[in-house]
Formats: C-alpha cells, structure tokens, sequence
C-alpha cells in the first residue's frame, strides 16, 4: 500500500489565523534573540568566566553548528509526529536550555548549554516554517511570512537592546532569564491556539529502515537541490557583511558602540513595517519577480555600507533602513517560495534540511567574510569594500539561480473552505 497524508489541513477563522501567525512571529522572535543577544554581552561575560575571545567566539559558534546539524537530523522525524504536540515539546527544551545558560558558573556549563539551544532552534525554526506551509493556502503565504519575519524587526528594535540594557544593570544572565519568562507565555498560547496537524502524517509510516535512505533521497532530489543553493547563495552573500557591519562603524568611523543599538533600532523598525508589505507583493505578483526586483533593490545600499564615507551619528541612521529592508525583502519571498518546492508531506523535512544549510551557509558566509577583513592597531578595517563586491556577485546570481527552482504544485484550497481568506486574516 502507498503512503498518504491522514487528512486535510484544518481551516482556521481569520481571527485565529492571525493569532497563529503572530505566536509563530513570537516563537521566532525568542530564537532570533537568544542566538543575537550574545554577540553585545561578549564582554561581560568574558569577565565573568575569565575567557578569551576565541572561547567566547567558540561559545557563539556552538549555537549556530548546533542548529544546522539539529535542522538535518530533524528531517528524518519531524514528518512523523504532530506539528502542535512537537513544536511544544521542542519549545519547552529551548526554554530549558535559557534556563540553564543564564544558571551557567562555568564555562563548559555555558558552552553546552548554548549548543543545547542550538539543537533545539534549529528544529523550531523548521516547525515553524513547516506549520505556515500546512496551515496557509500558497496564495497567501508570502503574506504569512512577511508577518512571522517580523521577528527579525522586534529583534532588532526591543529584543536585543532590552537585552543589552538588562545585562548592563542586572549582568550578563539577566536576558537569557527574561527569555525563559517570555518563552514560558509563549508556550501558553501555543497551547491555546495551535491545533493538531497531522494531515501531513504518511499512512501507514514510513518503516524506520527507510528513514536514511529516504533522507538521503530528500536531499538529493534536482528540484530540492536547486532550493538548497538558493539559500546557500542568499544566507551565504548576506554574511559576508551583515556581522562586520558594527566593527566597520566603530573601527573606521569612530560611532561610539553605545550608539550601534540605535542604529539598529531604526533599521528594525523600518522592516516592521516593511515586512508584510514585501509579503503581500509577493503573493500579488509572484516570489520570484518579487525576489528579484529586492535583491536589484539591494545592491546600491549593499556597496554603499561596504565603501562608507566618514559620516555623522544621525546619517547612519537614516541610510541604515535603507540597507536593512531590502535586505530583509530578499528573505521574505526566497522563504515563501521555498515552501513550494516539496511535496506536502515532506514539507517539514524539506524545511528542516533548508534550515541546516541555511546555518552552515550563515556560518560559512561569515567566516569567508572574516579572512577578507584585515585590522590595523588603531582597529580600523580594511577589505570590507571586495566583501560589498562578492555580496553583490551573490546577490545577482542567485537571481538569476531563482529561476531554476521549480515548486513542485501550488496547493489547493481544503474542500469545501474558502479559496482564498481576506487580508486581514493575517495582515491586521
């Protein structure tokens, strides 16, 4: 016997659509930040473990490896369970692991524990793309995106400098204790509002001798592949840059680092606005041409930052916007457009090999990045601007990449449902 999906998809209310999306946005919010954070405390917490550089960077490291490998491993069970009772068991361990970083005395208790949160947002980061791909009709799920992108915004405009705050006043482990309270009241309406989702469920399952083989068949799959480089080209020509931006500004034109968090608050709440945008432009004319016509959109602001002119405080926070919501508008219909590519029922696997290359691709971009860079005594940094140069090649031919990737058939609406719900079901 052939293996099917159990059921359809449950149709959600507009009301309930909305609150979904917007935990999802929320859930992603806390992963976005738990891994960010990190980065402006790595002075305190240095002191406080009597570390160098290299281990702190070690610690940081762990997070992102962590996820890419979790996001692999993921594939080969995340199809078989229901995506409500495993994105609680799942969120339930990434509060755990907050609980124990910010509880850490010593280093190895913090470098575990950060390699234990990234074991469990690589996963997360999967659900939650997966349940927008069960859940959103493809006509609209560029909008969805745009609203759980947002994330990446709150991140940048409150997530991150309240963290930077709370650690200033109250010491390093006062942020990752405040994400364990938010994560817990996330995990509440999680509770409330997500429903079962097991239309995706293979019946009867795949045996367990197939599980291997059946990744390695996933992930060599043409129309899979070609969705993989596409992320790869993306994340990858995105950190070339985007880590040495702050070290760019302090080094070579003098801002004072207790002004970077405002310069960052002004990009993160121009894309809090800009993000459902880009998504309902892409549900209106296509992800690819929407893709496309961001990332032109974002080579001028991309040489721009990489070639800097000696500029005042309040200059930079003007053009930072600029840079950071084309940026952020190439991710958007990239991500919708890859929900695509699979066939329904490997969604959450395809997703979860998407996130494991996405991480490798973060991790690798930035590490190309740093052996361009050289700094001078003074901390100046030179090379940044052949960075801006190869971020642009990137970008252009991922372009012309997007083309190639082919989604495999555009979903149907549930029998008897509505084909297509209002905007304000997600956009409100």
């Amino acid at each position: 016997m052939s293996t099917s999906p159990t059921s359809s998809a449950p149709l959600l209310t507009p009301g309930r659509e909305r609150t979904l999306l917007w935990l999802l946005a929320l859930t992603q919010f806390t992963i976005v930040v738990d891994f960010m954070v990190m980065m402006p405390l790595g002075p305190q917490i240095m002191q406080a473990f009597t570390i160098s550089p290299a281990a702190f960077a070690a610690a940081v490291s762990a997070y992102s490896w962590c996820a890419g490998i979790s996001g692999l491993l993921a594939a080969t069970y995340i199809d078989r369970f229901d995506r409500r009772k495993m994105l609680l068991a799942v969120y339930a361990l990434f509060a755990l692991s907050n609980l124990v970083c910010a509880l850490a005395t010593s280093y190895h208790a913090l470098l575990l524990s950060r390699a234990f949160a990234g074991l469990t947002g690589g996963v997360l980061g999967s659900l939650v793309l997966a349940i927008i791909g069960d859940v959103i009709p493809a006509q609209r799920r560029g909008t969805a995106m745009g609203v759980v992108m947002t994330s990446f915004s709150l991140a940048a405009v409150a997530g991150v400098p309240l963290g930077v705050v709370l650690g200033a006043h109250f010491g390093w482990s006062s942020p990752f204790f405040e994400l364990v309270l938010l994560s817990a009241v996330i995990w509440a309406g999680v509770w409330k509002v997500v429903p079962t989702l097991k239309a995706h469920i293979r019946v009867p399952p795949v045996p367990l001798s197939r599980t291997l083989p059946d990744l390695w068949s996933l992930i060599r799959e043409p129309a899979h592949l070609r969705g993989y480089a596409l992320t790869a080209l993306v994340m990858g020509a995105h950190m070339m840059i985007v880590p040495f931006i702050s070290p760019a500004f302090v080094g070579n034109l003098g801002v004072q680092p207790e002004d970077i968090s405002l310069i960052y608050m002004a990009g993160g709440f121009a894309t809090f606005f800009s993000s459902r945008t880009v998504g309902r432009l892409a549900d209106r004319f296509g992800t690819r041409k929407v893709f496309c016509a961001a990332a032109l959109a974002s080579v001028p602001p991309v040489l721009f930052i990489t070639h800097l002119p000696q500029l005042p405080l309040w200059a930079l926070i003007v053009f930072f916007p600029f840079f950071l919501v084309t940026a952020n508008s190439r991710m958007i219909p990239v991500q919708a457009l890859l929900t695509t590519v699979p066939e329904p029922h490997r969604r959450g696997a395809f997703m979860s090999v998407n996130s494991a290359v996405q991480q490798i691709a973060t991790g690798t971009g930035a590490w190309i990045g740093g052996l361009m860079l050289t700094t001078s005594p003074t901390g100046r940094i030179s090379g940044y601007g052949i960075n801006g140069w190869l971020c642009c090649a990137g970008i252009v031919f991922a372009m012309w990449w997007s083309g190639k990737v082919r989604s495999h058939a555009v979903d149907a609406p549930p029998a008897g449902g509505r084909a297509l719900a209002s905007d304000a079901a997600i956009d409100a």
